[in-house]
């Protein structure tokens, strides 16, 4: 039977998913995958590139068992949910990270156990694969798929400016609730100690996370995507879901050993919050994202640019798309692109940035 802290846990998680999938207007997410090379990328950089960066890491510094095994865990995982909330609190392209969320999770059902498979044959002696919890592992799988396909059918039904603009604050406010809820339960583990370690747990854990985010970024800005899209894929690349690395832990290891593999997800869970905040903000600033650089930082964080209300009641958007009359709905790019066109010909950037709206 689940536990009160578990049942808490996976109700927050599913808020928290869910408010930000209906958050995205449905014809947003169907444009997106229609939108092949941008989620051929994140796949490649999510299942292949990430899980041999662990392997690497994990060979190269010689981690032991517990530690190794941990890590492989985590980063063969799928992308972790906070990455909708990461993208939607900086303004990348939400409708993209949802849709790559919902492909990573259901394709996690096949890699993660066999990249865990391929590289803890590879890297350790005994069978590990064996003694995983796989309960608990599809248990966190299927939270967030039912999450996704409930908010995706909840946006399609209910398709208007003030209900997306509701979900979106429910699941920020679920996801502020969950951090909150995860460092209450870490800081009452006395068992997790994460700083007396060696320095190879620390450049190890982290190395995966920073190594795979700057890989993205690479990969991305080489293939020319959208720049919401290159910060969307590099969240989704590096952002793992760490809680199924710890339901691992705490099922195949016992006293020093379940200390030090739990001190892995925990450990990379503050890597990866704290790189991507630099990184965000860093994009915000260098015009990636939909939000204006000139905006001020708190109303940037608090507003969703993914749905905005124009003065006439109208609601507009920057994802490619179509609405319920037809009006063709331009890309974020593309509307940049076309303000300055207007403005070189004497025109106004304002009037034709705003001439796309979502709802005649």
């Amino acid at each position: 039977m689940l536990t009160l802290t578990e049942i808490t846990g996976n109700l927050l998680l599913f808020f928290l998913v869910f408010g930000m999938s209906a958050t995205v207007d449905i014809h947003n997410l169907q444009s997106q995958l229609k939108n092949k090379h941008a989620i051929l990328t994140g796949i490649v950089l999510q299942f292949l590139v990430l899980p041999l960066l662990g392997f690497f890491v994990v060979n190269a510094l010689e981690l032991n068992h517990p530690m190794g095994v941990t890590l492989l865990v985590v980063t063969s995982s799928p992308g972790g949910s906070y990455s909708n909330w990461w993208c939607s609190l900086f303004n990348a392209d939400l409708a993209l990270s949802v849709c790559m969320t919902a492909i990573s999770t259901l394709l996690s059902t096949i890699m993660l156990p066999l990249n865990l498979l391929i590289y803890a044959t590879y890297s350790f002696d005994d069978e590990v694969v064996h003694s995983l919890d796989w309960k608990g592992l599809f248990t966190a799988l299927v939270t967030v798929i039912s999450a996704i396909l409930l908010g995706l059918f909840t946006s399609a039904k209910r398709s208007t400016p003030e209900f997306n603009i509701f979900a979106n604050k429910l699941g920020n406010i679920s996801g502020i609730l969950l951090v909150m809820f995860s460092m209450i339960l870490t800081s009452s583990d006395s068992e997790s100690d994460l700083w007396g370690r060696e320095w190879v747990f620390y450049i190890g854990v982290a190395a995966p996370c920073i190594l795979g985010l700057l890989i993205a970024n690479i990969v991305t800005t080489g293939f020319s995507l959208d720049k919401p899209e290159r910060i969307t894929i590099s969240i989704e690349c590096c952002y793992q879901n760490v809680g199924i690395a710890t339901s691992v832990a705490l099922t195949m290891f016992k006293d020093d050993e379940l200390a030090e593999a739990l001190g892995v997800p925990l450990y990379y869970g503050m890597v990866e919050a704290f790189i991507l905040s630099i990184y965000c903000v860093g994009a915000w600033k260098a015009g990636w994202t939909k939000a204006p650089v000139d905006e001020e930082f708190w109303t940037m964080i608090a507003k969703t640019y993914e749905v905005s209300k124009e003065d006439d009641g109208s609601c507009g958007t920057e994802m490619i798309g179509e609405n319920n009359a037809g009006t063709a709905i331009k890309s974020y790019d593309a509307q940049v692109s076309d303000a300055e066109d207007q403005k070189n010909n004497n025109g106004s950037p304002r009037e034709s940035a705003s001439a796309y709206t979502l709802f005649s």
